[in-house]
C-alpha cells in the first residue's frame, strides 16, 4: 500500500472530533471521520475503501453538516492513488 504524505489539518481534526461526538450524525459520517482522525499526526496511514466510500456518501448527502463535509474530504484526499509506478 502507497505511504500518504497528507496528514489532516488541525480544522479537519475539530471537525471531526466535533462530527464524532455529535448524537444525530449518520454512520457513514462518522466513518469517514473516524478516519481523517486517525491521519491527523501520522503521514503513513492512508483512507480504506470502506472509509473512502462513506467519505464520499457522506459528501453527497444534502443534509450532512460542514463539520462532517471537512472530515469526509479530508479522508478524500488521503486515498491511496491507484497509479502503479
Amino acid at each position: 500500500m502507497a505511504k500518504s504524505r497528507i496528514v489532516t489539518g488541525p480544522k479537519a481534526a475539530s471537525n471531526a472530533s466535533r462530527t464524532l461526538r455529535s448524537r444525530s450524525t449518520a454512520t457513514a459520517s462518522k466513518s469517514a471521520a473516524g478516519s481523517a482522525l486517525a491521519q491527523s499526526r501520522k503521514a503513513n496511514k492512508t483512507t480504506s475503501p470502506a472509509a473512502a466510500a462513506a467519505a464520499s456518501k457522506t459528501l453527497r448527502d444534502g443534509r450532512t453538516s460542514k463539520a462532517s463535509k471537512s472530515a469526509a474530504g479530508s479522508a478524500l484526499a488521503q486515498v491511496p492513488s491507484k497509479k502503479r509506478r
